[in-house]
């Protein structure tokens, strides 16, 4: 069923008693030396490892000067919106099928793939008769400009029960999110047949994509729930590390998408993952709907909050480092003195076997919905990860976190574990090597 998000509300039992916190830890020196970032599940930006520029493999097909006319590829090895550098703007919209046959899914994925194919590379409003309702909203005018959108296509768990007789190829770790030991999960914010990541430079353009999915399946989808994201303008703009909601920058830990080897090894399925044949190409998705307790993390001492992430929150350096991406050298700080064992992310990445312990690639967003009933801010993250082994990836680094002092700040209600459907080249469509396996 519909959730209430118009309302712009979450489900009232996230409202924290903020006036008695339940954990005041004493601090030691080196928590007045500054800052810090999130390495591990509140990582937002794929672009920046080391120093290094940007990662760019599959940006916009043509640079310009007008950001509207930018283009992301629509057709490729992989969907766009996994490895494609950010956008500032974002929508989270899962569907429920209600097609009752294999032929109904045929019909729905042709038809998402024409509009997509579309909706990327921008071209005249279409017209119709000025008696009929007209064919778009119109939002966009009458031309309409790809804006570097993406609209990323993932299926959950419930799209392989007995209604399509798909339930032989169902990908081996996709079941519906459990509940870990800090959630409040609301099932009308949970789950869902199909999601799509919907991505581009404007509100407007996002909008307009979803309006217009909506309108052209009427009797094949319903929206089960939504999330509006987005990220610092700044940010998109230099190419830098975001600052997510708690003020500290997000995402430094990525591994970088330039390397083809690393994305092999921890986010694209191939044939060695044991994963069904049509999977290869494609992708775990995981999103985590977190409401965050702005009110008390403002209230909660700098040096606190540095000690809680375990980095400089102005600059993101590790303690005793000057640089964002200096490693932080936990081999020389074995009992947690410089750089505290409990902290968000030394336990995302402990970095016990080198880099990348958390084996997925981040690209989340910032939400903000309005006000809960009790007249706090409802506002938060909206994480997502993509990897190729959803037990090592997400699963494992979700439970290394468990326990984190950074849960008394923060508490998921919704979202769902996906898979992101294989790339196409063109003359083929969207989930054909599923539906036809």
């Amino acid at each position: 069923m519909d959730n209430q998000q118009d309302k712009g509300k979450t489900p009232d039992n996230l409202e924290p008693i903020i006036a008695s916190p339940s954990r005041r830890r004493l601090l030691t020196n080196l928590t007045l030396a500054g800052g810090g970032v999130a390495l591990g599940a509140f990582g937002a930006f794929s672009a920046l490892k080391n120093n290094q520029a940007p990662d760019v493999t599959t940006a916009c097909a043509h640079l310009c000067d007008d950001p509207s006319l930018q283009s992301v590829p629509f057709f490729g090895q992989h969907q766009s919106g996994i490895i494609t550098p950010e956008t500032a703007e974002a929508i989270f919209i899962s569907f429920n099928v209600v097609g009752r046959t294999k032929n109904d899914l045929v019909t729905l994925f042709k038809g998402l793939t024409q509009r997509i194919a579309f909706l990327t590379k921008g071209g005249p409003q279409p017209t119709e008769h000025i008696q009929m309702p007209p064919p778009d909203s119109g939002l966009l005018g009458t031309q309409i400009h790809p804006d570097n959108l993406s609209i990323t296509v993932a299926v959950g768990a419930s799209l392989f029960d007995e209604r399509f007789g798909l339930h032989t190829l169902k990908p081996k770790q996709l079941v519906e999110m459990p509940s870990f030991s800090n959630d409040a999960l609301d099932a009308s914010w949970c789950d869902g047949d199909i999601l799509l990541q919907i991505c581009a430079n404007s509100r407007e353009t996002v909008i307009y994509a979803m309006r217009d999915i909506i309108k052209n399946f009427p009797k094949l989808l319903v929206p089960h729930w939504k999330m509006d994201g987005f990220l610092p303008a700044r940010a998109i703009r230099h190419r830098s590390t975001p600052i997510n909601l708690f003020g500290f920058k997000d995402g430094t830990g990525n591994p970088s998408t330039k390397s083809e080897k690393l994305m092999n090894e921890m986010v694209w399925v191939n044939k060695q993952t044991g994963e069904p044949d049509w999977t290869e190409g494609g992708t775990y998705q995981v999103i985590r709907l977190i409401r965050h307790y702005l009110e008390f993390w403002d209230r909660t001492p700098l040096g606190e909050q540095q000690v809680d992430f375990g980095r400089q929150k102005a600059s993101g350096a590790p303690f005793g480092k000057e640089n964002e991406f200096d490693d932080p050298e936990y081999e020389s700080d074995p009992e947690g003195k410089i750089t505290p064992l409990d902290s968000h992310m030394r336990r995302a990445e402990p970095r016990g076997q080198g880099r990348h312990d958390a084996k997925l690639l981040r690209r989340s967003y910032n939400y903000s919905l309005g006000l809960t009933k009790s007249s706090q801010l409802d506002m938060g993250l909206v994480f997502v990860c993509f990897q190729s082994d959803l037990q090592k990836g997400f699963i494992d680094t979700q439970n290394r976190l468990s326990g984190e002092p950074l849960e008394e700040y923060i508490k998921p209600f919704g979202g769902g574990y996906y898979f992101a459907l294989p790339g196409i080249q063109e003359g083929s469509w969207l989930g054909q090597s599923l539906l036809e396996a």
